[in-house]
């Protein structure tokens, strides 16, 4: 463990868990360094624990899951850094919770849910949230859908969905996968592309409107507090906000406090404390809308957004004058109440 710094008002033990199995693995590692850096400055004592693309667990000396554990027994929270599938899907909080073992963010099965596309929405539709006209293909269909494209096209118009459309796994981050498809004819690399991981494939009608994406953050008394909104105006040399317009691009623009008239403004913020109630949220999250002229339309939740220096969660608090290590302290501290 690191030595903490001289702060006696934090003094928690906490592992931050980072990399994984996901394509999402570069990003894991930057965020869990500033996790840690940032704990470091409130004065905790941490333990760094990688896991490997290969999915072996690692910290400092220590080789395996097992071993691993054990330390992780020994600490008062764990913040599971990842991103993706294998670490923000459920699987990793269902490890934890196995081992008696505290953490940060959503429990298993809000998690699973979330990084669901298909049933977070089919969840957030039910409680009368507007949500984008979608498809949603099991990997068995899938090649019968590439063999057949005017199959596909004609299911899609059932749904009232022409193209251009957005073809993605329908789980993971960081827009891996994902393709804007604007003829019928590259819809079989979208297909083969979306399905490489061997995950179903959803296939959206694409929204024209403005994307706006706000933040959440559950204190230790459940208060549950909404960021002034961001704007994501994407790198226009890049197809659509993809992960290279998130991560390596130089061309995305965010704006927050997004311009927007105030009754826009509290309506988001209504949804997304709604949103964040009905699939079970915990901590935190990062819900993505786009706007219209008919008003908000869900996108996605990430339970466990990114951490970056570069990402739009911590930029959103930023905006109130709420540093990176202010948000860490109450991440820890609403985990410990679960007592």
């Amino acid at each position: 463990m690191s030595t903490p710094a001289e702060n006696p008002a934090f003094p928690h033990r906490v592992a931050v868990l980072m990399g994984g199995i996901s394509g999402e693995h570069e990003v894991s590692l930057k965020s869990g360094g500033g996790l840690v850096a940032a704990l470091e400055e409130l004065g905790a004592e941490v333990l760094s624990v990688l896991v490997t693309r290969e999915g072996e667990w690692v910290a400092g000396e220590v080789y395996g899951l097992i071993d691993v554990l054990a330390l992780l027994r020994d600490v008062d929270v764990v913040i599971p850094a990842f991103h993706g599938v294998g670490g923000e899907d459920g699987t990793v909080q269902g490890l934890l919770e196995t081992a008696g073992i505290r953490y940060v963010g959503a429990g298993v099965g809000a998690s699973a849910i979330a990084m669901d596309k298909w049933w977070a929405k089919t969840v957030v539709a039910d409680a009368g949230i507007r949500i984008a006209p979608g498809l949603r293909l099991d990997p068995t269909d899938v090649p019968a859908a590439i063999d057949d494209t005017d199959a596909l096209l004609a299911r899609l118009a059932e749904r009232g969905i022409a193209l251009p459309v957005f073809v993605k796994p329908n789980r993971g981050g960081s827009s891996i996968g994902g393709t804007r498809v604007t003829d019928a004819a590259q819809l079989p690399e979208a297909l083969a592309l979306a399905t490489e991981g061997g995950d179903a494939v959803l296939i959206e009608t694409e929204i024209v409107g403005r994307e706006i994406d706000l933040g959440l953050l559950e204190h230790a008394d459940g208060t549950l507090e909404v960021a002034p909104a961001l704007e994501i105006d994407a790198d226009p040399n890049q197809p659509f906000f993809d992960y290279a317009a998130k991560y390596t691009s130089g061309g995305t623009n965010f704006t927050v406090p997004a311009h927007l008239p105030e009754e826009v403004a509290a309506d988001l913020a209504d949804q997304a404390r709604r949103i964040f109630r009905v699939l079970g949220g915990r901590g935190l999250a990062r819900i993505d809308f786009f706007l219209d002229e008919n008003g908000p339309i869900f996108n996605e939740i990430n339970t466990l957004p990114g951490l970056t220096a570069q990402s739009q969660y911590p930029r959103m608090w930023a905006a109130t004058g709420r540093s990176y290590p202010e948000i860490v302290r109450v991440l820890v501290e609403r985990a410990l109440a679960e007592g």
